[in-house]
Order: C-alpha cells, then structure tokens, then sequence
C-alpha cells in the first residue's frame, strides 16, 4: 500500500506514467534533482503524516518504502 502511494504521488510530480514507477528504480534513474527531491520529500510528509529525513529515506523507491513504513510505526 505504502508503495502504491508513493508511486502515484512520484509519477504525479514527475509527470510520468505510473508504470513508470518501479520498486527498484533508484532517484536517479528516474531524474530527480535536488529540488524535486524536497518538493517530494515534503509532499510524501504531508501524506504519511511523519518527518523525512532525506539522507536517512535511501537512494531507491524501495528504500524510501522501507523508510516511511518504519517512521509510521
């Protein structure tokens, strides 16, 4: 669940596809720069309600779901 969450909101601010959007694929496979990583970053807090701390959230969409599911514990 948490992951389908996190791709849609992804694929939105990224303007891609959804399918696009897969566990494995890494920020930098999928472009995001600096900027977008705050503008998400601060998106995906206000979505799951908890604090991200960016250089804890990993490198990878999977990563990032381990990180938001272990912060909503």
């Amino acid at each position: 669940m948490t992951f389908e969450r996190v791709q849609k909101l992804l694929a939105e601010h990224l303007d891609v596809d959804v399918a696009e959007i897969k566990e494995d694929s890494t920020f930098e496979d999928l472009d995001i720069d600096s900027l977008d990583a705050v503008e998400v970053m601060m998106e995906l807090e206000d979505e799951f309600g908890i604090e991200i701390v960016p250089s804890e959230a990993g490198k990878s969409v999977a990563e990032l779901v381990k990180y938001i599911d272990a912060k909503k514990e």
